[in-house]
């Protein structure tokens, strides 16, 4: 055995040791969270190293943020040493993320040349922590997806705002915009009503069922997509691509209804596509864009994506809807 395992240290010893003040060492052993190994013929403490290396481990705990009555609860055997490091690393990692929040608003003040601009927006940023902007998200879509059908709202609450580490000012402001946004009751109850009305009520519904936009925005999209790629190629809508195209789209589009395709579809999807084309091309629906859209646009510049670009920006956008009609409809007079 070490000799030195039986030695016993005046406190100031024990100070020098561990990096602690002597009034540190006194304090812990007069709070009962480190017991002193005995005294000397005056009556001082003395401590042994088994104290002094609950000390040490006291003092990094102490400097990682760690309270007394955790690090009592762990001396004491009530817990273990790693379930309270995992609890300060999740604290230390919220903290590291709060600090990368505060550096990005920094910054973006730095860059902004007016004064008043800058206090302005400082005081709507640090009056309005991220994870309150996140609540307002959850409520937000808690109470305008009330009247959607299934998990259709869950859905369009998948397009959420996430501010990158380092954003820039028109990302921030936006952040604030939307936070204003959110907190309106006008606003929310006109999202709301507009949700309802496109997808909550009539055709709506059976185009907002799962299966119907699990097909929309998975195989659906594809099939439009090499349709595009066709008639940009210069495919002729009745090659025998386009027509293979057009009946997979058609199989596609019967599936979440349990409607087989037949040429008859083909044709009547034909007409839908053709609806599609003689939209003008700077319509616009007011009532979105103040609404869904304006939540939408927002998010997309904050989340650093391209939104949507107007149809006036679209390529040709009835020009596609008459190819794809024309080839469903050779499509269905070739099986007919």
């Amino acid at each position: 055995m070490d000799k030195n395992e039986d030695r016993r240290y005046p406190i100031g010893d024990v100070a020098r040791r561990t990096g602690l003040a002597v009034s540190a060492v006194r304090f812990y052993s007069d709070e009962g969270i480190v017991r002193p190994a005995g005294t000397n013929s005056a009556g001082h403490r003395l401590y042994d190293l088994h104290t002094i290396a609950q000390l040490e481990l006291i003092r990094t705990l102490r400097e990682l943020g760690a309270g007394l009555e955790e690090i009592r609860r762990l001396l004491t055997g009530e817990t273990e040493l790693r379930y309270l490091l995992a609890e300060h690393l999740e604290l230390v990692e919220q903290q590291g993320k709060d600090l990368l929040a505060r550096r990005a608003v920094l910054r973006t003040l730095v860059r902004l040349e007016h004064p008043a601009e800058q206090a302005a927006l400082l005081h709507k940023l640090v009056t309005m922590p991220d994870a309150e902007r996140e609540r307002l998200v959850d409520a937000f879509w808690s109470e305008v997806a009330a009247d959607l059908p299934g998990d259709f709202g869950q859905r369009l609450a998948t397009m959420r705002p996430t501010l990158s580490p380092d954003p820039t000012a028109a990302q921030l402001e936006a952040w604030i915009e939307l936070a204003d946004l959110l907190q309106d009751n006008d606003f929310r109850a006109e999202v709301r009503e507009y949700l309802r009305a496109v997808h909550g009520e009539g055709p709506g519904v059976a185009m907002s069922a799962g299966p119907v936009q699990d097909m929309i925005h998975g195989p659906g999209a594809e099939i439009v997509e090499a349709m595009l790629a066709a008639r940009r190629s210069g495919l002729a809508p009745e090659a025998d691509h386009a027509q293979d195209l057009a009946r997979r789209l058609s199989e596609q589009a019967g599936l979440p209804f349990g409607v087989q395709d037949s040429p008859e579809c083909r044709l009547r999807l034909a007409e839908a596509f053709r609806m599609l084309g003689p939209m003008p091309p700077d319509l616009a629906d007011p009532q979105y864009e103040a609404t869904h859209g304006r939540y939408l646009a927002l998010v997309a510049v904050i989340n650093g994506t391209q939104p949507v670009p107007p149809l006036d920006e679209q390529e040709d956008l009835a020009g596609l809807s008459e190819w794809i009609a024309a080839a469903l409809q050779a499509s269905a007079v070739a099986s007919q």
